[in-house]
């Protein structure tokens, strides 16, 4: 779909029943040692709008495009310092109108590891930053060159992350983060492709580079969570979508989104954990001004 999957790794984890617990890549919390928390999340995005370039418009080839994707994830708090994430997402993208056929599968394996870098307590407060490092691999050779069908890019990806938080006594927090996404180029079932104004006679497309800024603001405290952040994209090159043309897997994939969530741990029955969430995209750049919702649980085992 034309909302950049490459970056869009930020999945809904773990909520732990006896510590607000949810995880994800960019927030300012760790899972609790030797906790293992499995889960899943289904949500569904959709647009029938997109930036073609910077001219925004709709296509009856396209109609509605709507992408539902049933995620696995994991977390474990391997020490007080450290916490490892995992997602695999089965993806199903699907198009009203046009010829154009459906696409699903398995897409990509995430495994990352979340590492707190210092932990200071100002006043009543408590500020903390953490590092983040992301491996992510193509678990199955599915069709990157089919856009915006496509469940994916078809190449391995690494990041790098950065996230500070500071949270006061009264539950209230703030949170920054900023992540550098190193993409691997991609190599087409073709001989040659044409994109950025330069006809290229190789199969091999070099992939541009992700850089992704967010800051988030909510309510954290016992059984309960209420994120909401706002999400910046900039892809450090590739060239924009030929007028009433298909996109191009390395095309620049620029977006301004904001999301929000509800997460909340349950008392019956313990250890399991609702988590439901909504974005929507306010501008962007070769990219669908999609709308998306998610529902999740997970279940906390504590070691």
């Amino acid at each position: 779909m034309l909302l950049n999957r490459t970056a869009r790794a930020l999945v809904f984890v773990a909520v732990s029943a006896s510590i607000a617990a949810a995880q994800s890549p960019a927030d300012g919390l760790l899972m609790p040692k030797k906790v293992f928390s499995p889960g899943v999340v289904y949500s569904q995005d959709s647009w029938s709008e997109y930036w073609e370039g910077t001219l925004k418009r709709s296509n009856g080839n396209i109609g509605r495009l709507t992408t539902k994707s049933v995620t696995f994830a994991a977390g474990y708090g391997l020490t007080d310092n450290l916490s490892l994430l995992a997602t695999l997402p089965y993806v199903h993208t699907h198009a009203s109108q046009g010829v154009l056929s459906d696409m699903s599968g398995i897409q990509d394996l995430t495994i990352s590891a979340k590492y707190r870098l210092l932990r200071f307590e100002p006043g009543r407060g408590v500020l903390s930053a953490f590092l983040v490092g992301s491996v992510a691999l193509p678990m199955t050779k599915y069709t990157a060159d089919f856009y915006p069908l496509s469940i994916g890019t078809g190449g391995g990806r690494t990041a790098a992350r950065l996230t500070v938080n500071y949270q006061p006594s009264d539950g209230w927090f703030l949170s920054g983060s900023s992540a550098y996404t190193f993409c691997s180029n991609v190599r087409l079932n073709r001989n040659s492709y044409y994109t950025d104004g330069q006809l290229y006679m190789t199969n091999e497309v070099r992939m541009p580079n992700v850089v992704e800024n967010s800051v988030s603001a909510g309510y954290r405290r016992g059984r309960w969570q209420l994120p909401l952040a706002l999400v910046q994209q900039r892809t450090q090159g590739g060239g924009d979508i030929r007028r009433q043309d298909m996109p191009f897997v390395s095309n620049r994939m620029d977006f301004t989104r904001i999301e929000g969530g509800l997460m909340y741990a349950l008392n019956v029955p313990e250890n399991l954990s609702l988590r439901i969430g909504a974005g929507h995209v306010l501008n962007g750049r070769n990219v669908g001004q999609s709308t998306t919702l998610s529902t999740g649980l997970f279940y906390a085992l504590h070691f």
